[in-house]
């Protein structure tokens, strides 16, 4: 993947201002309605072409769902009102670099805010925890460290065929993803998640997120928090 030359200082409140890769998302493979596959695909070209480090090490995969599958996100591509989108799950990449004043970064293929966006704008605008929410939409956030992910994720697609076995959304055009022990589905493990799943201790979070292959549950109030502490 090419990426360009250009690069972009943007500056959001409550964040430093640090230089942003100015990548198109069409250089990233996409197929809709496969959100865990395309952050999957991103991941791996962020480390190929050198915007991530070559493992990974600073990304981190993150599912948001919750026990009902429905979560509301704002400024997402397919909605016709005011960007808003109730998932039943939905997944992005953050980038947290150890380099002096690095702002933490949100990959979303799906969103209508910038390419990649600002965590504190994209928890600002897309998730918006500040407005009122019935219960039920609660959202939790299941975070993954790069590595592990890349390496224990797997899907065989089975979760996108009726009951007819017929495809409610045609597949990616490449191969379907196996972990490296051999593994061939583990996506519900990745979108399962429920309030009692919440990691309580953050101190805990932030250790555990680099030793557990799903990773650690964030409740929504505390996202920010966890990636401005995370080593």
């Amino acid at each position: 993947m090419a990426i360009s030359d250009s690069t972009a200082e943007r500056e959001c409140e409550g964040t430093s201002t640090s230089v942003i890769p100015s990548i198109q998302r069409s250089q990233f493979k996409y197929t809709s309605c496969y959100c865990e596959e395309n952050v999957y695909m991103l991941c791996k070209s962020l480390c190929s072409a050198g915007v991530a480090t070559s493992h990974g090490s600073d990304l981190f995969v993150v599912f948001i769902s919750n026990e009902n599958r429905q979560i509301p996100l704002w400024h997402q591509k397919p909605s016709e009102i005011e960007g808003l989108v109730i998932w039943d799950y939905h997944v992005i990449c953050v980038q947290k670099s150890r380099e002096k004043d690095a702002q933490v970064l949100v990959w979303d293929l799906d969103t209508m805010l910038p390419f990649p966006v600002p965590l504190h704008q994209y928890i600002t605008d897309a998730i918006r925890p500040s407005l009122p929410l019935y219960p039920n939409f609660r959202r939790l956030f299941r975070v993954i460290h790069g590595p592990i992910f890349l390496c224990s994720f797997a899907s065989d697609r089975r979760h996108m065929k009726s009951s007819e076995g017929n495809w409610i959304a045609p597949p990616p055009p490449y191969n379907c993803i196996t972990a490296e022990d051999g593994t061939v589905h583990n996506l519900e493990s990745f979108v399962s998640m429920s309030i009692e799943n919440i990691n309580q201790k953050m101190e805990e979070a932030l250790t555990d997120v680099f030793k557990l292959q799903t990773g650690v549950v964030i409740d929504e109030n505390k996202l920010e928090d966890f990636f401005m502490q995370i080593l």
